[in-house]
């Protein structure tokens, strides 16, 4: 076995300063971008007033949202493993803020779901699957905290943004703030895209990613790669209900949009917490068990939201459901940094994450239309408790074959 330099991984920025440098920024702009994802919850029951649709073809812009920024993730992911991460994110960035001033000056429910779907979903893409497999390649002895803590900026966009959206839509409406939140994005993202582009450390010294070993499985990486689609979309059809219907769900209660933003808001921020300590657990006892955990913990999670509806409740279900979830997808992306090759990682990550998204598009809708089909959230939480179901099968089958390779090398 080759012997890497002490000096290698130091030269290569792996566990450098400038990695910890680039992580920061890496926060900072999936924070500012992540906004794509988020702001069409918020305005979800405007733009229906808006256009006079029903609740499901109110939910079209987010969830051609969702297909745009699941589709990035594989697209941009593939671009990331041969062109570096800057000049995919500054493209991705310059859509990102288009898309935003043209959904504010949409029409129609169908101009709105345009814009949503071709440039707002797919440019903030790049701040999600992308960036963490990025983020991953500078750091080998702390990655899972490295990447939890760079997945973590879309769940502070989720606690930030949908906070500050509905004052400045009081005052002057979701077109407004749509024009605003483009030219934010626009001013802010390409200067910090323009600071990332220094290439990942493994084109230089190749051996210095070596100091964390690919974990063995008895799975080939298409079999593993079929399994963490298959979970991966099964915890995120359970995980849209709470998510993207909250505020309409607390607008139908009675309670408000501030009422339903301000858990959207919780809901993510206690996320952040539970993303970043699960990256903790994870290079402690392994990202396939904490994978399990937190899925098991969403799924519980869950059925407190069908017999609690009072206002406090829901904050406090909120909270506990953030609490249980956060920390879920991110071990998707360590999952395939430990078990598969490095030079795919921008690919593999991207893939799974698109299945995520998907489910997160369709289980969105989904819940939408059960809404318009029962005229209650109450079979829609049922049906997200089923594809966690889903999602805890496929995770136990995995850890099984992870278990059983280890025991046959021991």
């Amino acid at each position: 076995m080759t012997t890497v330099p002490a000096n290698a991984a130091t030269s290569a920025g792996i566990d450098s300063f400038y990695a910890w440098t680039r992580l920061g920024i890496s926060l900072l702009l999936a924070t500012i971008g992540g906004v794509g994802t988020w702001a069409v919850v918020v305005v979800l029951p405007a733009v229906q007033a808006e256009f006079g649709v029903d609740r499901a073809a109110a939910s079209m812009p987010y969830t051609a949202t969702m297909v745009g920024f699941a589709a990035g993730n594989a697209l941009i992911g593939r671009a990331i493993d041969r062109l570096g991460y800057w000049i995919p994110a500054l493209a991705a960035s310059l859509a990102l803020g288009a898309g935003f001033l043209l959904a504010s000056l949409a029409n129609s429910i169908l101009g709105v779901t345009l814009a949503q779907g071709l440039l707002i979903g797919v440019g903030c893409s790049a701040i999600f699957g992308p960036l963490i497999a990025d983020v991953s390649h500078w750091f080998n002895r702390r990655r899972g905290v490295a990447v939890t803590v760079a997945a973590s900026g879309n769940y502070i966009a989720g606690a930030v943004w949908p906070t500050i959206m509905p004052y400045v839509m009081h005052g002057h409406g979701w077109r407004f703030t749509y024009a605003v939140i483009g030219a934010i994005c626009l001013g802010t993202m390409v200067p910090l895209v323009l600071l990332l582009r220094r290439r990942a450390p493994h084109d230089g010294i190749s051996g210095a990613l070596r100091g964390r070993p690919v974990q063995p499985i008895s799975l080939s990486p298409s079999q593993l790669q079929i399994l963490l689609v298959i979970a991966g979309f099964g915890c995120c059809m359970a995980m849209s209900m709470p998510q993207v219907h909250i505020v309409a769900y607390c607008m139908d209660l009675g309670y408000g949009v501030a009422h339903g933003a301000d858990m959207l808001s919780i809901m993510l921020a206690a996320g952040v917490i539970s993303r970043i300590g699960s990256g903790f657990l994870a290079d402690r006892i392994g990202a396939v068990k904490t994978l399990l955990i937190g899925s098991a913990l969403q799924c519980l999670s869950l059925f407190f939201y069908i017999p609690f509806d009072g206002l406090a409740s829901l904050y406090v279900v909120s909270l506990v459901f953030g609490l249980s979830q956060g920390g879920i997808v991110p071990c998707y992306a360590i999952i395939v940094r430990d078990y598969m090759p490095a030079k795919e990682a921008g690919q593999r990550v991207g893939i799974v994450l698109m299945a995520t998204i998907f489910g997160m598009a369709l289980g969105g809708w989904m819940s939408g239309w059960i809404y318009d089909l029962t005229g209650s959230y109450a079979a829609a939480f049922l049906n997200g408790i089923g594809w966690n179901l889903v999602n805890l099968a496929a995770i136990a089958l995995l850890m099984w074959k992870a278990n059983r390779r280890a025991a046959a090398i021991a």
